[in-house]
């Protein structure tokens, strides 16, 4: 469920290495039926077929909406394993983990298995995949996510989800110091792809870097990974730094900056939009230019 930018590459190599797939969207997946996938025509249906679901829905509430009623998940009468790859709550993960516990008598399970590497992992399998749940089902998570990347266990349910928050706070932190850092060198006058091929074998490289510097140095910063998923995911890290009472240094600037992002209507333009907002903010007025 949840056949989207991420979702539909994991199906497409779940399908390409086990040869069968059962799925339900919410529009048609012709494409999918095509190359061997079997259609379910509810969410009921897909939970009567399946002894493990995937979801790549945005959040909760979308999986949440598709629980109960005569057509929904919990329909079913067999025991599912339901894997979270969207990013979550943490808390919010565990609540509804007990809440179906309760609900069903164990019948369904969680295990939030929330995933970096973006579009281009999806495609190619080299996703980095946090487990979080019961050593059983997150054994059967990394068995059945093995086509899409590397799955590993890091602790009770909800783990999944803030090892994705620490993530997003190391991605979001270096894409704007990334974008800050190009704006510096272009209104020095320095060649910007110079200057990220000669950094990126220094300190300052990275995935993130390898994967963002044509559109660091082009300026192009159409969509591949939306800006605006940061809020939410730069929430989640709040909360969790609210939980385990830390005193968080960059997160609030950060937050700040993505917020800024969203309100100047560029949340939709991928995550190098941070050289757009930097270039774009206005100086204070006793800032100079020396260069």
């Amino acid at each position: 469920m949840g056949l989207g930018s991420m979702g539909r590459p994991m199906a497409e190599r779940l399908l390409a290495e086990r040869g069968e797939l059962v799925i339900h969207a919410r529009r048609p997946q012709p494409e999918l039926v095509a190359a061997g996938a079997t259609w379910a025509e509810s969410p009921r249906e897909l939970a009567m077929r399946v002894d493990v679901m995937v979801s790549v829905l945005p959040d909760l509430p979308e999986l949440e909406q598709l629980l109960d009623g005569p057509d929904g998940l919990l329909a079913g009468d067999r025991d599912l394993l339901i894997l979270i790859a969207s990013t979550s709550s943490a808390p919010a993960v565990r609540a509804l983990g007990d809440r179906l516990h309760a609900q069903t008598s164990g019948r369904v399970r969680l295990v939030d298995c929330p995933v970096s590497g973006g579009e281009d992992g999806a495609r190619a399998g080299t996703l980095s995949i946090m487990l979080g749940g019961a050593e059983a089902d997150t054994a059967l998570a990394a068995e059945v996510l093995a086509p899409c990347g590397t799955a590993v266990h890091l602790g009770p349910l909800g783990a999944g989800q803030v090892a994705k928050a620490c993530n997003q706070l190391v991605v979001s932190a270096t894409i704007l110091a990334l974008g800050e850092a190009t704006v510096l060198a272009d209104r020095s006058s320095i060649d910007l792809d110079r200057m990220w091929s000669l950094l990126a074998g220094g300190y300052a490289g990275s995935r993130l870097l390898e994967a963002r510097h044509s559109k660091l140095v082009t300026g192009d910063d159409s969509a591949s990974g939306m800006a605006k998923y940061m809020v939410k995911d730069l929430r989640f890290a709040a909360d969790i730094a609210a939980g385990t009472g830390t005193d968080a240094v960059l997160l609030p600037a950060l937050r700040a900056a993505f917020d800024e992002i969203v309100d100047r209507g560029l949340g939709d333009r991928d995550i190098s939009v941070t050289r757009r907002l930097v270039a774009e903010r206005r100086p204070r007025p006793d800032d100079t230019n020396e260069f």
